[in-house]
């Protein structure tokens, strides 16, 4: 007795629901479609009752009965009594069913794994983003380059130099509408809210801002100046509160007070 392949206009797992019909283009295809609806759950007391007719003695029942789809020859058990045997067995998982135990064939699950596979290769899926943040020389903010390993300064994006391997610094969608299409912190805001700057521009000793909005106040948060700086009131306008020492004693005031040229040294 053998089992016969499921026909087009037969169920594949629940009987009394109706269900798509499955088509194989070959011979293989059909095979696997099978040997998932074999899984379902009513299959084992058809397998069972098979192997009980093929068993020694097996044969020689006169009365053959209905189990499912299958006809057996067993006259021990009613048909109302393999029934409810059937419905008391737990459920189990298969491969390729749903809750209700209603298979899919093997090329819908293939047709979608690849469809997925697919979007996530051409970026149609939204993915999570990418964390660029790192600190560059000076401890100044920087954008992580692809290969995690590069840090350029944030002065350094959108500046029309590829100063990452892979140009990832200069890509359109990053540079389209500055400063909106940059992540927030590569950018500074000025007290003027029509002025912006890198933020690895701030507290860099410069008037980038124009008013100095990036030097000090609570806005920029700086710390005093550094060793390689000279604290006071400097004449021209590039600078805020210091200036670099390597402007002192260059016969040049720097300095209100001119404390650049008597007091300050190099």
């Amino acid at each position: 007795m053998g089992l016969a392949l499921p026909s087009p206009s037969s169920p594949t797992c629940v009987p009394g629901q109706q269900h798509a019909p499955c088509f194989p283009t070959s011979v293989g295809v059909c095979i696997l479609v099978t040997s998932l609806v074999l899984r379902c759950r009513k299959l084992p007391a058809v397998l069972r009752a098979a192997a009980r007719a093929l068993a020694p003695g097996g044969m020689n029942k006169t009365h053959p009965q209905r189990n499912g789809d299958v006809a057996t020859f067993d006259s021990t058990k009613s048909f109302s009594e393999e029934r409810g045997n059937a419905r008391r067995q737990p459920r189990r998982a298969c491969w390729g069913c749903t809750q209700r135990h209603v298979c899919i064939p093997a090329v819908v699950l293939l047709a979608l794994a690849g469809a997925v596979g697919l979007a996530l290769a051409l970026g149609l899926l939204p993915q999570a983003p990418v964390n660029r943040f790192c600190a560059a020389s000076n401890n100044q903010t920087g954008f992580l380059c692809d290969d995690k390993v590069t840090c350029i300064l944030a002065s350094q994006v959108c500046d029309r130099v590829s100063n990452c391997r892979n140009g990832e610094d200069e890509q359109e969608k990053l540079c389209s509408d500055l400063p909106h299409s940059l992540p927030g912190f590569l950018v500074f805001r000025c007290s003027n809210p029509a002025y912006w700057v890198y933020a690895d521009q701030r507290c860099n000793g410069m008037n980038d801002c124009g008013d100095c909005s990036d030097e000090l106040g609570s806005l920029a948060a700086c710390p005093p100046c550094g060793s390689e700086w000279w604290n006071c009131s400097p004449v021209l306008y590039e600078y805020c509160s210091c200036i670099p020492r390597r402007l002192c004693r260059d016969s040049i005031q720097h300095c209100l007070s001119w404390s650049d040229e008597y007091i300050c040294r190099p």
